[in-house]
């Protein structure tokens, strides 16, 4: 009798126990209460996107020195993509598509936190920081840069479901740019570099070859076939169309 009653209370606590994690899996987030501080660690809403594209090239050029501010960027304490998981799957399934015809994705940023957003405005409200211009604002007066767009003070790349991506030959091989280093981009030429704020930066911009025309094409069109969305002004920025959370800004760090 003793034996049948702790087997059926055994039985009973695990029901319960399987009844509050379904439950808890199956909620919805509610993060709109939440201010994005509060939201302690990325494991609850983003994965690592290598570990279901283990292959996927990564040059992160915000966790080093090569990107227009010409430093580390606060919030990138690893070389990492982190998304979604539901932009990660349409991810990988860009990358298996990409294959048969002889090319990969590069990624130069996916999650990034609200705080680099934030020293993004800071750094184009300093107008005497111009360190990296030549490379990637020539033609643009760094006065105009927040009222031309370029920076913002929120961005889709903070709510985890945005990702800065090119094209490489799959017997390329990424060299990570730095400022001691010459950059070697290994992707295909796709008119300009990444984060070069300039008109020519344009998705369909007329002034480019028809290559470079083409190849912004190919990347364009194997997105938009698993669910991404262009930024018409940057060729190489794409956001899940269903994102999950198109009202949230998170701010843990890249880890």
């Amino acid at each position: 009798m003793l034996k049948r009653f702790w087997l059926t209370t055994l039985c009973v606590l695990c029901f319960c126990g399987w009844i509050v994690s379904h439950s808890w899996a199956n909620t919805p987030v509610n993060l709109s209460s939440k201010p994005i501080s509060e939201i302690a660690t990325w494991q609850r809403f983003l994965i690592d996107i290598q570990t279901l594209i283990p292959d996927v090239d990564l040059d992160i050029r915000y966790y080093r020195d090569y990107n227009f501010l010409g430093r580390k960027i606060d919030g990138y304490q690893a070389p990492k993509c982190l998304l979604t998981p539901a932009a990660t799957r349409a991810l990988a399934a860009v990358q298996a598509d990409l294959a048969p015809q002889g090319y990969a994705l590069k990624i130069y940023d996916c999650y990034r936190p609200q705080q680099a957003v934030d020293l993004f405005v800071l750094w184009a409200e300093d107008l005497d920081d111009r360190q990296m211009q030549q490379q990637f604002y020539p033609q643009v007066n760094k006065a105009d840069l927040l009222q031309d767009g370029y920076i913002a003070a929120k961005s889709g790349h903070s709510r985890g479901s945005t990702v800065d991506v090119t094209l490489v030959s799959l017997k390329s091989k990424t060299i990570p740019c730095t400022r001691s280093h010459p950059c070697q981009d290994n992707s295909l030429d796709m008119g300009t570099t990444f984060d070069y704020f300039d008109p020519l930066s344009h998705t369909l911009n007329s002034q480019i070859s028809p290559e470079q025309h083409q190849n912004r094409l190919r990347l364009k069109t194997a997105m938009e076939r698993q669910g991404f969305r262009n930024l018409p002004e940057e060729w190489w920025h794409y956001t899940l169309q269903n994102e999950p959370y198109p009202e949230t800004y998170f701010n843990f760090p890249v880890q």
